[in-house]
């Protein structure tokens, strides 16, 4: 069973900056269900799509695991010669996440490694995905790593990435922001935990709009750069090397 997300629950006298750490690993699974709309859907299309473009004897690489639910999907549709990495910066999440791993019993052999995605050697590779993690890498390293990503991807590969996006229009953002705060209402979040984590994000997450997102994964050289699943203000892209 998991354990509901109560963070930002009770009134903070000060509201420091969101972090992956203990108290939030350990209500991670409950807080992304309730703030991430289609967040059940995204995975489960991870898992078509990395059974369509995965090749044999490639790495699959999940680039920000947290806990591994992206992770699963991935090894869960892969033939046994592939091989799975999960990456992520917090001890907290790689911890979980092993242990998550261990549950499993999937053809494909799997490692979970604590460091940052821009230090990653890529090789081999036919799925990458990137699960709501560029948003938390500086905005200007984010080119960079798309194109690192793609120069070391097998042709045909696949890279899969989903956002927190923002849109150019005011009003569009306004309408946008207000239906996910109603979403996450209808979760049972309250105001106060709705501001307060906002407030945690504010220098933490930085949104970019759809538009500067297909533009990047074609400057980074990949092709049909194209949005599959778009609800509320967040969308998955998809990218063919």
């Amino acid at each position: 069973m998991t354990k509901k997300d109560t963070v930002y629950a009770q009134p903070l006298a000060s509201i420091q900056a969101f972090a992956f750490d203990g108290q939030v690993a350990d209500v991670f699974e409950n807080m992304i269900n309730r703030s991430v709309p289609g967040y059940a859907l995204l995975l489960d299309l991870i898992g078509q799509l990395t059974e369509k473009y995965a090749q044999p004897d490639s790495n699959c690489y999940d680039l920000g695991c947290s806990l591994g639910a992206s992770t699963l999907k991935i090894r869960q549709h892969l033939p046994a010669s592939c091989h799975v990495i999960g990456v992520d910066t917090s001890p907290a999440m790689v911890e979980r996440c092993r242990t998550n791993m261990a549950r499993d019993h999937s053809q494909a052999s799997v490692e979970i490694r604590q460091e940052a995605m821009q230090h990653t050697s890529i090789t081999n590779a036919s799925v990458v995905v990137l699960n709501f993690t560029l948003q938390f890498i500086p905005d200007e390293q984010r080119a960079d790593l798309l194109a690192k990503l793609a120069r070391n991807m097998l042709p045909g590969g696949a890279l899969i990435l989903s956002e927190k996006i923002r849109f150019e229009d005011t009003d569009t953002q306004a309408h946008m922001t207000e239906l996910h705060h109603d979403f996450k209402k209808y979760h049972g979040y309250s105001d106060l935990e709705i501001a307060q984590k906002r407030a945690a994000l504010e220098h933490v997450l930085i949104p970019n709009t759809e538009q500067q997102h297909l533009q990047r994964l074609t400057d980074a050289g990949l092709q049909a750069a194209q949005v599959y699943l778009r609800c509320f203000n967040f969308a998955s892209f998809l990218a063919i090397k």
